[in-house]
């Protein structure tokens, strides 16, 4: 078994609308980033290649590619999740907190985590999502943005046929 820990931050930007793990929320603006600026989904990238050691984000889906501009993040996290099982890795768990003022995230976490349970192949309490204030803090306390810290578990897939088998009936 192997472990990562993935981080991002965005700035919010009044321009776009907001996008928490693959789930969208009118409470608030959106979030600057070169994709759609998902920063649930982005630290949960990061913790996953960073658990298989293939790199960052930055890496696979760099901020200089035209083609990922306003890039759908649960379409990253699909190929993110394509590449650690072609490695032969598949994620046991993931856990995510996210860092905000506004908007408070425990409405939406149930959604959150299935959504990205159903992209991870995984079963929805394998993943768990929470939020949590600065306190009033800092950058993210005066409301100028929002981060998240993920931390994914993954092994080595043992047995490949009840992957494709979990993959068709619901984890996928």
């Amino acid at each position: 078994m192997r472990v990562g820990i993935g981080y991002d931050s965005h700035r919010f930007d009044d321009r776009r609308r907001l996008i928490l793990g693959g789930v969208p929320i009118a409470d608030g603006p959106g979030l600057a980033g070169h994709s759609d600026g998902d920063v649930v989904i982005h630290a949960v990238i990061d913790a996953m290649l960073g658990a298989a050691g293939l790199g960052s984000i930055g890496d696979l889906f760099p901020d200089t590619d035209p083609e990922l501009e306003g890039a759908d993040s649960l379409l990253l996290l699909e190929d993110a999740v394509e590449r650690l099982e072609r490695e032969n890795y598949q994620v046991i768990n993931v856990d995510v907190t996210v860092i905000a003022e506004r908007p408070k995230i425990g409405a939406f976490a149930p959604q959150m985590s299935e959504r990205l349970a159903r992209r991870l192949h995984t079963p929805p309490g394998a993943v768990s999502v929470k939020g949590k204030t600065n306190e009033g803090m800092g950058w993210i306390g005066r409301r100028e943005g929002i981060a998240a810290i993920a931390m994914a578990s993954i092994d080595q897939i043992r047995d490949t046929d009840a992957l494709l088998a979990s993959m068709r009936t619901g984890g996928g």
